[in-house]
């Protein structure tokens, strides 16, 4: 049969009021269209649901029968549908988030910190990865999104650009280079570099900026955790590229950093499903992501430490 919701409901006004001008009043009808509903939807369901007089419309047993079942599924759907339309707009739940340590550390803190003040009623649970596991946690829907080094061109992913920032040089206070207000790429060549392995997005861009500004490389050190390469070059046993993300320096350090020209960046963006939408919870924190990595680009532009 090929009725329809709003046939049903036509029927089950009618059946209230028994009168198609009175029906038609209630659900902004003309009477004719009341009638027309109702000989279409006894012709699907061939049987004569009402007895038309010139002054009433009586319900045949088998059309009180159907009343009586149809009018509380009816109204049942109704609150179904008016608490899925709440829902749908509730901020509140658990958002899933995963990003790689760097962006753990250094920009996450303050984006949980002003997500749970702006949305009280939401919990956001915070996954420490490496990027390959990051981008796996998001494929699987382990989490709502991720935060991640631009992982290129996929197929099954969504990305949103968040926030650009430059490769820095890091060296020994005591360092030539530190007596420089910039460094070229070009002077790397031939100095011992510590460099985080390739589970870190960032390690194909400075393989691929190294290649483009022609250094020949001296890799003596590839490590897992970014917080090891402040003490492998504070212990003299090379020189670093990183992100500007991860500083600050640790406090009492006694290395330096400095720009690298020319300036090569790494886009920081967020990461998500394609083809599926977001809770509205987690689409207000990742717009909170959003906000505070513009916060985060501002602040340190006005520190010179961009």
């Amino acid at each position: 049969m090929n009725y329809s919701l709003k046939q049903l409901r036509v029927f089950v006004t009618v059946a209230r009021y028994q009168s198609f001008s009175r029906a038609g009043d209630a659900i902004g009808l003309s009477q004719s269209a009341i009638s027309h509903s109702m000989k279409e939807l006894e012709s699907e369901m061939g049987v004569r649901l009402l007895d038309r007089t010139t002054r009433e419309v009586v319900l045949t047993d088998a059309g009180q029968r159907l009343a009586n079942r149809v009018e509380p599924l009816l109204d049942e759907l109704h609150a179904m549908l008016l608490d899925t339309r709440s829902f749908g707009t509730q901020h509140n739940g658990r958002v899933r988030i995963a990003s790689s340590q760097t962006i753990s550390a250094q920009l996450m803190p303050q984006c949980i910190a002003s997500g749970e003040q702006e949305y009280p009623e939401i919990r956001i649970l915070l996954r420490d990865q490496a990027q390959r596991l990051v981008l796996n946690s998001v494929r699987n829907g382990e989490v709502d999104f991720g935060i991640v080094i631009d992982p290129g061109v996929s197929a099954d992913l969504a990305c949103e650009t968040i926030l650009h920032e430059p490769f820095l040089l890091l060296c020994r206070e005591e360092h030539a280079f530190a007596r420089q207000a910039s460094v070229n790429w070009i002077q790397l060549s031939g100095c011992p570099l510590v460099l985080q392995d390739y589970a870190s997005g960032s390690r194909m861009l400075i393989d691929n900026a190294l290649a483009q500004q022609g250094v020949a490389a001296e890799i003596v050190q590839e490590i897992g955790h970014p917080a090891t390469l402040f003490p492998m070059v504070e212990a003299g046993i090379g020189i670093s590229v990183i992100p500007a993300l991860a500083l600050p320096l640790p406090q009492g350090s006694k290395l330096v950093v400095r720009r690298l020209t020319p300036e090569i960046n790494r886009a920081l963006m967020l990461v998500r499903r394609k083809n599926r939408s977001l809770s509205p919870a987690a689409q207000a924190i990742w717009q909170v992501v959003k906000q505070q990595a513009t916060f985060l680009t501002e602040k340190r532009s006005l520190s010179g430490l961009l």
